[in-house]
């Protein structure tokens, strides 16, 4: 008997294609500007600091142990990831081309003689 193939994990295109699609069968897009999606990333980005707002460090460090507070810290994450992609399909950028260019970028401003 043969092993299943291990389940595919979905690129950053075809999640973007994903979002489009959901918020074209809603008629979204009108409102889907530069402006209100990064308004709603921050929204998001917030609500993730929330979750984490009053936590010593030890307690942060702990969040995804507790069932109920790691639902809400993935859901928020999933959130943020949803505006930041709609964002970067609106304005064009490709986000893992713009992160690598930023790395690169943070490697010459820092190097490691560099440390604290």
């Amino acid at each position: 008997m043969k092993d299943p193939e291990p389940a595919r994990k979905p690129d950053v295109a075809t999640l973007q294609r994903r979002l489009a699609e959901f918020a074209a069968a809603r008629d979204w897009q009108p409102y889907h500007t530069p402006k209100n999606l990064v308004s709603a990333l921050s929204v998001e980005a917030s609500e993730l600091v929330e979750v984490f707002q009053w936590l010593t460090p030890d307690e942060s460090a702990r969040v995804m142990s507790d069932p109920e507070t790691a639902h809400r810290v993935t859901d928020e994450v999933a959130d943020v990831l949803a505006y930041l992609l709609q964002f970067c399909e609106v304005l064009g950028i490709d986000p893992l081309a713009a992160l690598e260019a930023k790395i690169d970028r943070n490697e010459h401003r820092f190097p490691p003689s560099k440390r604290l």
